[in-house]
């Protein structure tokens, strides 16, 4: 080969996966930190699949949403805290709740060059442990007193300290650019694509009942690590029904007539973490490994959801995959009827729906729902912002390989800042 022609593409596979079963905020992890959790997760990757030999993995990406200075380096630390070789690079991505699927890109495109064998990509996040800021005027004032040049001068800036500058800055969950929640935003998304409240119930029972379906039958076997008590997702509700979520009140969309939007059919902020595995055919055949799947193509995309179309649902904060999937499956040559399996991040069942009814109205064929999410998602599982990517390649690969012949899976996860996330599995 030519120094001057590109290097040819290899194919990257998907081994494995290992995560902490997720848990509610102020719950069983409220005393863990995202290195604690990424690290049981990391270690219980490593067990499975005989990772802690010198150079068994190339690389660690990893991030979180919600960090704490203390999570400087965290992919690194979370090495050198782990059953991996410490001399295994690693480094910190974040792209909100994207996070997770965003980093088993950026590992899969290093091996997809060549420039390395095998890595591990993950995330982790804990609404328990957020960090609280100091409060901006105080820190004006300390830095302040930090840049006098004599005690006199400190003294001089300390004494402005009022009481009101100790209440210190608690992190939103709202869009900087907007000053709505998430959850506000969906709501608006939700009236924009005529999103029913019977709709959004359904599809938040069927997740309850196909995730305890899946753990009853030993799916998640493989690919949950117990940590602190817990050996199954904490948010699981196994008798869920609609008829029993129809009875909880809204919590966003108040502001005008109709709200459909509950905390049954929304998911609760949760702890916890998860880790991918993916590597090189020539890597996995070395030790016996075998592939559950094949990253085969990704996508990302963004939306205007300040100066959009947003009251129209087509920039809604969490509408981007509804861009991404159409021009990745065009790219790819493919429709949705090509696809054995779709997996949606729920972060709210409305926004779930909403995709859904864009991909129709921009010529895609509809969702098989026998097909759609079929071992539960977030729903049901909960959602560590930074985690939720990996875990759904993970499921996803699991359930391709289970099927046991070919097939093609479809990823969607929508993030803050009106960003998506959209990548293709497939076993051969």
């Amino acid at each position: 080969m030519s120094p001057l022609e590109p290097p040819r593409a290899r194919r990257v596979a998907i081994i494995g996966g290992a995560r902490v079963p997720f848990a509610r905020s102020d719950g069983p992890y409220a005393t863990a930190s995202n290195q604690e959790m990424l690290t049981a997760a990391l270690d219980g990757l490593a067990e499975r699949h005989g990772l802690t030999e010198p150079g068994a993995v190339g690389e660690f990406v990893a991030g979180a949403v919600l960090k704490h200075s203390r999570d400087f380096n965290l992919a690194r630390e979370t090495v050198l805290g782990s059953a991996l070789d410490p001399r295994t690079p690693a480094y910190d991505v974040q792209q909100a709740c994207g996070t997770g699927l965003q980093a088993v890109i950026a590992a899969a495109n290093k091996i997809a060059l060549g420039q390395t064998e095998s890595a591990v990509a993950g995330g982790a996040d804990t609404a328990s442990d957020a960090p609280l800021g100091v409060n901006d005027r105080l820190r004006r004032i300390l830095l302040e007193a930090r840049r006098a040049k004599s005690l006199g001068g400190r003294a001089k800036a300390l004494a402005k300290i009022r009481p009101a500058h100790l209440v210190p800055d608690i992190p939103r969950n709202a869009e900087p650019r907007t000053g709505l929640s998430m959850g506000e935003h969906a709501a608006v998304t939700a009236r924009a694509w005529g999103v029913t409240r019977e709709a959004q119930d359904e599809l938040a029972a069927t997740s309850h009942r196909r995730l305890a379906a899946a753990y009853e039958r030993g799916f998640f076997q493989d690919l949950v690590v117990p940590f602190r008590g817990l050996a199954r997702d904490q948010n699981l509700r196994p008798g869920s029904t609609v008829e029993k979520l129809a009875t909880l009140k809204p919590v966003f969309g108040l502001d005008a007539p109709g709200a459909t939007m509950t905390a049954g059919n929304s998911t609760p902020l949760t702890d916890g973490a998860a880790t991918v595995l993916l590597a090189s055919e020539a890597w996995a055949e070395a030790r016996g490994l075998e592939p559950l799947a094949y990253l085969t193509a990704y996508e990302t995309a963004a939306v205007d959801f300040v100066g959009g179309d947003v009251a129209g649902g087509e920039d809604g904060l969490l509408m981007a995959p509804a861009h991404a999937v159409p021009r990745m499956l065009e790219r790819a040559g493919l429709g949705i009827e090509d696809f054995d399996l779709v997996e949606i991040h729920e972060a709210f069942a409305s926004q779930v729906l909403a995709t859904l009814a864009a991909w129709e109205k921009r010529g895609l064929a509809p969702v098989d729902r026998a097909r759609l999410n079929v071992a539960g998602s977030s729903l049901a599982t909960g959602h560590p912002f930074a985690a939720t990517g990996a875990r759904i390649v993970a499921t996803l690969a699991r359930l391709l390989a289970e099927r046991g012949g070919p097939g093609r899976g479809l990823i969607s996860v929508c993030a803050a800042g009106g960003q998506g996330v959209t990548a293709i599995l497939e076993r051969t």
